[in-house]
C-alpha cells in the first residue's frame, strides 16, 4: 500500500485544515483607505505616503527613503540616480527575479551574471570579482531565501574597486544585519511591495540611501523630474513613478504588524531549520551569524540526491510529494537567469542599442551551474504564510519531509506532469 500521499496514502496535514492566508488585512485598514478616498488627496506626496516612508525608513535605521511604483523601478531609479546607462556593466546573481537584470537593461546596462554560494544562494563575491571589467559601475547584491550576501565582504569588494553597491531587499523587509536592516549597507537599498512580499500594498516599491543629495536625484527621478520640494531649478528628464496615497495607506497598516510577523517566521524557521538539519539527506540553507533579524519571502532547503541514494529523481518530484502531503505549494527556487522564460531582453527592439550590445545582453552566454542546480534538482522553496501559524504546523512541515524522504522509492521518475504541476500550482 502507498505511504505517500501523491500516490494515494493519507497526507501529513488535511486538505480541511488551511494555512494562514496571505494577504491579510484588519478592519482599521478599510477605515483609513475610507479616510483618504474622503480626503480628496490620493497621489503626488500625500502625508500618509511620507508617513509611512519615514516610518519605514527609520525601521530600518536609514537616513532617507521614498517610495516608488514598484521593486524594479526602484532598481531602475537607483541605477540613474547613480548615473549608470548605456553599455555600463552591472553584475547581478544569476539567481533572482528577472527584474533585478531586467533594471539593467532598462536603462541600457550590461547585466553580468554571476553564480550564488551553494549554500546560501546569494552572490558569490569571488565570483563577482573575477567578473569586474573597466566597464564594470555597480554590484547588485540579492538578499534571496531568507539569507544575506556577505554584506562587509561586498562592501569592502566595492570600495576597493571603486565600484556602486546596490542592495535587492525585495525579499527582506525588516531583515537586520548586525543590528541594522538590510538596505542600508549599499548606496541604494531597493524593496518590492507586490502582493505576495511580506509587506504589501498589492504593487509598490522603495527606495532607502544614506546621501541627501542622492535622495533627492531619486526623488526626482520619479517625480516626473521635479526638484526635490518643487524646486525647479534643479529638474531633470524623468518620468512618473509615483505610489498612490491607498497604496501608502495600506503600507502603512501593514507596517503596524511587520516586526511581529517577521519575528514569528524567524523563530518558525530558525526551529524549521534545526529539525531538518535532522534528516537524513535534506541540507538547511546557511545563517550567517551577522544576520540578528532574518525576513522570509520564501523558505527554502536543499536535498542531497547523493545521501539519499538517488539518482533519478528531481526537486520537482520531491516539491510535489511534499506539497502533497501537506497541501501547501512547494516548488523548485527561480529559474537561472541565462536560462529564464521570463528573461528575455531580445525580444524588445527598444534594446538593441547596436550589435555589440545585443550580443552583450545574451543572458545564455553566462554560465551558472549551483544556480543550475539549484533550480534543476536540488533546491526546494515554499511561501513565506506557512511560516506564519504555530510550532504545530512547523512540526507537519519537517514530518511530511522527513516522511518523503522515508518513502522515496514509492516516487516514480515518470510521475505525471500533470500531477506535479497541479501541486506547484499551490504556491501563492
Amino acid at each position: 500500500m502507498a505511504k505517500l500521499a501523491i500516490n494515494g496514502g493519507k497526507p501529513v496535514r488535511p486538505k480541511s485544515v488551511k494555512w494562514p492566508e496571505w494577504p491579510i488585512h484588519a478592519e482599521s485598514d478599510v477605515k483609513l483607505l475610507a479616510k483618504i478616498t474622503r480626503s480628496n488627496r490620493w497621489s503626488y506626496d500625500g502625508p500618509v505616503e511620507w508617513k509611512f516612508a519615514k516610518a519605514f525608513a527609520g525601521y530600518h535605521k536609514s537616513k532617507y527613503g521614498l517610495c516608488c511604483a514598484n521593486g524594479t523601478v526602484a532598481i531602475q531609479l537607483a541605477l540613474e540616480a547613480l548615473d549608470i546607462g548605456a553599455h555600463d556593466e552591472v553584475i547581478v546573481p544569476g539567481m533572482t527575479w528577472q527584474a533585478t537584470a531586467a533594471a539593467c537593461v532598462d536603462v541600457n546596462a550590461v547585466p553580468v551574471l554571476v553564480d550564488v554560494e551553494p549554500d546560501t544562494w546569494c552572490l558569490d563575491v569571488d565570483k563577482a570579482e573575477a567578473a569586474i571589467t573597466r566597464k564594470t559601475k555597480a554590484i547588485i547584491a540579492v538578499h534571496l531565501y531568507g539569507c544575506m550576501t556577505d554584506i562587509a565582504k561586498v562592501r569592502r569588494l566595492c570600495k576597493k574597486r571603486g565600484l556602486y553597491f546596490i542592495e535587492d531587499c525585495a525579499h527582506q523587509h525588516g531583515a537586520f544585519w548586525n543590528n541594522k536592516g538590510v538596505g542600508t549597507f549599499g548606496d541604494v537599498g531597493c524593496f518590492s511591495f507586490q502582493e505576495s512580499k511580506v509587506l504589501s500594498s498589492g504593487e509598490g516599491g522603495f527606495n532607502m540611501c544614506q546621501d541627501k543629495t542622492l535622495f533627492e536625484r531619486i526623488y526626482s527621478l520619479r517625480n516626473c523630474g521635479r526638484g526635490w520640494m518643487d524646486d525647479m531649478t534643479h529638474t531633470v528628464q524623468s518620468g512618473n513613478y509615483r505610489l498612490t496615497e491607498w497604496q501608502a495607506g495600506m503600507l502603512l497598516a501593514g507596517l503596524s504588524r511587520l516586526d511581529k510577523q517577521v519575528k514569528n517566521r524567524d523563530a518558525n524557521a530558525i526551529y524549521l531549520n534545526e529539525r531538518l538539519a535532522r534528516i537524513p539527506g535534506v541540507l538547511p540553507l546557511r545563517r550567517r551569524k551577522q544576520i540578528t533579524q532574518a525576513s522570509y519571502y520564501n523558505f527554502a532547503f536543499r536535498i542531497d540526491w547523493d545521501r539519499l541514494g538517488v539518482t533519478r529523481l528531481t526537486n520537482a518530484h520531491f516539491a510535489a510529494a511534499v506539497a502533497a502531503e501537506l497541501y501547501a505549494g512547494f516548488e523548485p527556487p527561480y529559474e537561472p537567469l541565462n536560462k529564464c522564460g521570463l528573461y528575455k531582453p531580445h525580444t524588445k527592439r527598444r534594446h538593441k542599442l547596436d550589435a555589440a550590445y545585443w550580443k552583450q545582453i545574451d543572458p545564455k552566454r553566462f554560465k551558472l551551474p549551483v544556480c543550475t542546480d539549484a533550480h534543476d534538482k536540488s533546491g526546494v522553496a515554499i511561501h513565506h504564510h506557512v511560516l506564519m501559524g504555530t510550532k504545530k504546523d512547523v512540526d507537519q512541515i519537517a514530518e511530511a519531509v522527513a516522511k518523503v524522504v522515508e518513502h522515496i522509492g514509492e516516487l516514480r521518475e515518470d510521475a505525471p506532469q500533470a500531477l506535479r504541476k497541479r501541486y506547484r500550482a499551490l504556491a501563492v
